[in-house]
This record gives C-alpha cells, sequence and structure tokens, in this order.
C-alpha cells in the first residue's frame, strides 16, 4: 500500500513553523491533539476544505479547532502521515479496518480503495471479534459486513466439521449478542447443516448438550450420518443407549428447533417409533424429514399415532419408507383427527389402491392440508377414482402429486370430472399414468370449466395427437393455467400444429414443455410462427423434436421478433451450421433471451450473442 514519499510535504510536518490548525482527537481518556497546515490538509481532503473553510469554523487564538472524538490518536496519526508524505505506514496494534473507516469519513478515498481491496480479500486482515462488532454498526458498508461474516463464519463451519458443536455456539453466541445483524445472519447462526459429516458417540453427547441450551438453533440437518448405528456411551459408562435415543431425548426438552432432517439415517421400524414417542412430548417442531428410513409399517403406524397428539407439525415428509397398506391406513386415520399438517408426503410407500383408498377418504375429512404427494405407490384406476371423489369435497388442497400410479384413463376421466368441481387445486402431476388419448381429451373438457389450476404435468401419458388436439384447444378457453407438460406424448405434426394455434390465442401460459414428440420440421415452423405472435410465453422446451434444418432456421427468424421468451432448449433436433449461423444473426437481435440449450446438435462453432447476460449451453 505504500506510495511515493512527498518530500516537501514531510518536511512541513516536521516544521511547526505556519501551522494554523488544531485537530482534537479521540475521546478522554486517550484524546490526542494535532497541528498541521490547512493549505495542506485541504488540497487532499474535500472533507478538511469543507471544514476549514465553513463560516462556522471554530478559531481560538489564530488557529482553527476542529474535533474528531470519532476517530482513535494512532488511527489519525497514520492518516495524517499518508497526507504529508503520501505514505500508507500500517501500525500492527492498528486495526485496518479502523484505518478505513477513518480515511472514508475524511475523504481519503485513494487509501481508503486500497485497504476495501485488502479487507475484502485477506481474512488476516482482520481483527477479530471486535472488527466484526465495529462493522455491524455501518449499514454503508455492507460488502465488508457480509465478507466479515463470512471470513468468521468459516471458523464455526470448521468447529461444526470437526464435532465440536459447543465451541461453534459459543461463536455464534459472542458475535451476534448485542450487535445488529441481517436475516442473513441470524440464519447462519440458527441453521446447522451437519448432513454426511462423521458423527460419533462424542459428537452425539455434545450436540445433545447444545440443544438442551435451548439457544438460537432453529434448524438442523443431520441427514445420512448413520444415527441408527451410532451408541452413545452413558456418563458413568456402564450402558449404552442408540443414538436415535438420545436425540429423541432431547427434543422433548428442546423448545428452540422447528425444523429436523433425519434423511437416510438407517432408522428402521425402532428408531421410527422412538422418534414418534418424542414428537408426542416436543411442542415447537414444524418441519421433520424421515426421507429412505427403513421404517415399515410399524414405524408408520407409530409416526401416525403421533400425529394425532402433536400440535404443531406442519411438514412431513416420510417418503421412501415402504410403510405399506396398514401405515398408509394408519397416516390416513391421523389425517382425520390432525388440524396442523399442511404438507405431507407420502412417496413411495407402497400404499396401493386401498391405501389411496383410506387417504382419499381423510381428504374428505381433513380441512388443513394443502399439499399432498403420493408418487409412486401403485393407486391404480380404482385409488384415482378414490382421489377424484375426495377433490369433489375437500377445499384446501393447493398441490397433488400423482406421478407414475398406473392411474389410466378411467382414473383420468374420474379425475378431470374432479376439476370442474374442484376450487382450491392449482398443482397437479399426473406423469406417467397411461391416461391415453381419452384421459387427455376429458381433462382438455375439463380445463375449460376450471378457473383454479396454474401447472399441469401429463409427461409420458400416451395422449397422441387427438389428446393433444384436445388440449390445445382447452388452452385457447382457459385463463389460468401457467405451467404445462406434454413431453413424451407422441402429439407429432399434428398435435404441435394446434398447440402452435393455440400459443397465437393464448394469453396465460408461462412455460410449455413438448419434448420428445416427433414435432418434425414442420412443426417447428408452425411453433415459431406462433412465437412471433405470442406474448406470454418465457420457456419453451423442444428438445429431441428432429426439428432439422428448416425447423431451426424458421425459429432464428422467431427469436428475431420475439420480446418474450427467456428459456429455450432445442438439443437433440439435428440442427447444423446454416441454423448455427441463423442463431448467431438473431442472437445479435435478441434482447430478452436468457437460457439457450443448443447441445447435441451438429454445429461446429460457438454462437455469439450481444446480450452479456445470455446464457448458451453449446
Amino acid at each position: 500500500m505504500n506510495n511515493k514519499p512527498n518530500q516537501n510535504f514531510s518536511n512541513l510536518l516536521e516544521n511547526p513553523k505556519d501551522f494554523d490548525i488544531k485537530i482534537k482527537v479521540g475521546e478522554h481518556p486517550n484524546i490526542k491533539e494535532f497541528k498541521a497546515h490547512s493549505i495542506i490538509l485541504s488540497s487532499k481532503s474535500d472533507y478538511f476544505k469543507t471544514e476549514i473553510f465553513s463560516r462556522w469554523a471554530k478559531r481560538e487564538d489564530g488557529f482553527i479547532i476542529l474535533n474528531k472524538p470519532n476517530i482513535s490518536p494512532p488511527v489519525f496519526e497514520i492518516l495524517l502521515n499518508y497526507i504529508y508524505t503520501g505514505i500508507f505506514s500500517k501500525n500492527n496494534e492498528v486495526s485496518l479496518l479502523e484505518i478505513f473507516i477513518a480515511a472514508d469519513e475524511i475523504g481519503l478515498f485513494e487509501i481508503s480503495r486500497q485497504i476495501e481491496k485488502c479487507l475484502l480479500e485477506t481474512e488476516s486482515a482482520w481483527k477479530f471479534p471486535k472488527d466484526y462488532i465495529t462493522i455491524c454498526k455501518y449499514d454503508a458498508f455492507t460488502n465488508l459486513r457480509e465478507i466479515a461474516f463470512k471470513f468468521k463464519g468459516n471458523e464455526a463451519h470448521e468447529y461444526l466439521r470437526q464435532g465440536k458443536y459447543l465451541k461453534a455456539l459459543e461463536f455464534y453466541e459472542d458475535i451476534l449478542k448485542n450487535i445488529p445483524y441481517s436475516a442473513e445472519d441470524q440464519k447462519s447462526a440458527s441453521s446447522w447443516d451437519l448432513s454426511n459429516y462423521r458423527c460419533g458417540s462424542e459428537e452425539l453427547n455434545e450436540l445433545s448438550k447444545v440443544l438442551c441450551k435451548n439457544t438460537m438453533l432453529t434448524s438442523l440437518n443431520l441427514s445420512n450420518i448413520e444415527l441408527g448405528s451410532i451408541n452413545v456411551n452413558s456418563i458413568n459408562g456402564f450402558f449404552k443407549r442408540s443414538g436415535v435415543k438420545v436425540l429423541a431425548d432431547v427434543l422433548c426438552k428442546n423448545f428452540t428447533l422447528t425444523s429436523l432432517n433425519l434423511e437416510s439415517n438407517v432408522l428402521g421400524s425402532e428408531g421410527g417409533k422412538t422418534i414418534a414417542d418424542a414428537l408426542c412430548k416436543n411442542s415447537t417442531l414444524t418441519s421433520l424429514n424421515l426421507f429412505n428410513n427403513y421404517l415399515g409399517s410399524e414405524g408408520g403406524k407409530a409416526l401416525a399415532n403421533a400425529l394425532c397428539k402433536n400440535s404443531t407439525l406442519t411438514s412431513f415428509n416420510i417418503s421412501y419408507n415402504y410403510i405399506g397398506f396398514e401405515g398408509g391406513k394408519a397416516l390416513a386415520d391421523a389425517l382425520c383427527k390432525n388440524s396442523t399438517l399442511t404438507s405431507l408426503n407420502l412417496e413411495s410407500n407402497a400404499l396401493g389402491s386401498e391405501g389411496g383408498k383410506a387417504i382419499a377418504d381423510a381428504l374428505c375429512k381433513n380441512f388443513t392440508l394443502k399439499d399432498l404427494n403420493l408418487r409412486f405407490n401403485e393407486l391404480g384406476s380404482d385409488g384415482g377414482k378414490a382421489l377424484a371423489v375426495a377433490l369433489c369435497k375437500n377445499s384446501t388442497l393447493i398441490s397433488l402429486n400423482l406421478f407414475s400410479n398406473y392411474i389410466g384413463s378411467e382414473g383420468g376421466k374420474a379425475l378431470a370430472d374432479a376439476l370442474c368441481k374442484n376450487i382450491t387445486l392449482t398443482s397437479l402431476n399426473l406423469q406417467d399414468n397411461k391416461l391415453g388419448s381419452e384421459g387427455g381429451k376429458a381433462l382438455a373438457t375439463a380445463l375449460c370449466r376450471n378457473s383454479t389450476l396454474t401447472s399441469l404435468n401429463l409427461y409420458n401419458n400416451y395422449l397422441g395427437s387427438k389428446g393433444g388436439k384436445a388440449l390445445a384447444d382447452a388452452l385457447c378457453k382457459n385463463s389460468t393455467l401457467t405451467y404445462l407438460d406434454l413431453s413424451e406424448n407422441e402429439l407429432g405434426f399434428e398435435g404441435g400444429k394446434a398447440l402452435a394455434a393455440a400459443l397465437c390465442k393464448n394469453s396465460t401460459l408461462i412455460s410449455l414443455d413438448i419434448r420428445l414428440n416427433e414435432l418434425g420440421s414442420k412443426g417447428g415452423k408452425v411453433l415459431a410462427h406462433a412465437l412471433c405472435k405470442n406474448y406470454t410465453l418465457t420457456s419453451l422446451n423442444l428438445l429431441a423434436n428432429n426439428l432439422g434444418s428448416e425447423g431451426g432456421k424458421a425459429l432464428a427468424d422467431a427469436l428475431c421478433k420475439n420480446s418474450t421468451l427467456k428459456d429455450l432448449n432445442i438439443m437433440y433436433n439435428n440442427l447444423g451450421t446454416e441454423e448455427g449461423k441463423a442463431l448467431t444473426v438473431a442472437l445479435c437481435r435478441n434482447s430478452t433471451l436468457a437460457s439457450l440449450n443448443i447441445q447435441m446438435n451438429y454445429i461446429s462453432f460457438k454462437l455469439k450473442s450481444n446480450n452479456p447476460n445470455l446464457i448458451i449451453i453449446q
């Protein structure tokens, strides 16, 4: 940071002759008076120029008097030396941050910029925790404040990595105590991610002590730490307890934790029962993730029983636990009694049609659940029909995921009829359910009547061109749908043509996914024509549609005119050099596209764009 010294100014500093200004700096008892030349100070700093020549400047015995109580004498001495000599001579006892703040205040911007660069790049340039407490008092220096927390946070993260949880807690308490902090600071201190960390008996004992302290910790991620296989030594060393039991006991005493992630911990049915017992006593947890823990039907039933007694949990993930019909039936019974749960994930639990019907019956009585995930549960046509009946009665569910449940055309038609009556559902996922063209046509009819659905996923349902055309016609009448996935449905050119016509009339659809539909070059051309007229679509996925040369060039021409599309995927479409050139021309004119994926084509050169924000994946 040293600059070439100014010999003339250096001589003046040592020669008291012509001093005409006195500056008192610091606070009692550390106050020091400095004498200087007003002409030099004003020539180096606009701040001093304003203060010195102000009509309100205090004068005494021929001296201009200035007071700077907020700058310490050692800091001011360094800055005054810099003003006179051009040399930054840092005193190791003085904080760089204090020098930066003072330099910024008195308008020595060259030195303040140099110091700021050093503080932003070098962790050792900080004096913790003093500097962190100082920087938190200055709202104007947010970039320095963020980097200070990042540097200091590295220490806490290292403690967490080593399993020294009490030391990490001590750090956060010291830093956040009695100082202003942002929501981001609070999140870092209160949300601990210990996933995939090595955790043994000692570490778990220490973590239990942290949780017993009931501090600022509100979110804890313990996924994939093999909790189910940890045995913890007791204090007297005579016996051991399972890690799950230790954690469960702590949950009965903790009053601050609201979110707990125990994903992939091999808890087993016994571990599930232990956690269930804790839920009956805990009164703060609102989110619990037990994904992939081999809970089985017994663990599922125990947790269902806990939901009948627990009054705080709002989000519960029990996916991939194979609780079967018995566990599903127990959870369904719990939903009839529970009045707090709003989100339930039952993905991949082998519920079967009977389990699906039980859940459906519960939905007729439950008035709190908003988000339900039933992916991969082999519900079948009967389960789909039962859920359709429930949707006609339920008035709270907003999101329903039925991905891959073999619902078939009959189940699809029943659900379509329900959509004509339901007034709350906004998101429905029917991906991979073999609905067929008949199911597609029934859903198209429903879309003409439904006024709440905003997201519909029909990926891989054998809709064919007939189902595609029916849904396209519905888009001309529907005014709420914003996301539609029709990928891998054998739409062909006819289906693509109908969708293109719909895009010219529809004014609400934002995202359309029609990959893997063999639209061909003709389909690409009609869609390109539609893009010249549509003013709402922002995302379009055309992956693997064999658009070829004609379709690629047509899309390039459309991009020259379209002003709303932000994301376009045209992977695997047999585009070559000529189409690449056409796209380059288009990208020089288009100013709205943010992402373009052209991978797996035959374009041998890198595309260029005038838009610096555009991401081209090639």
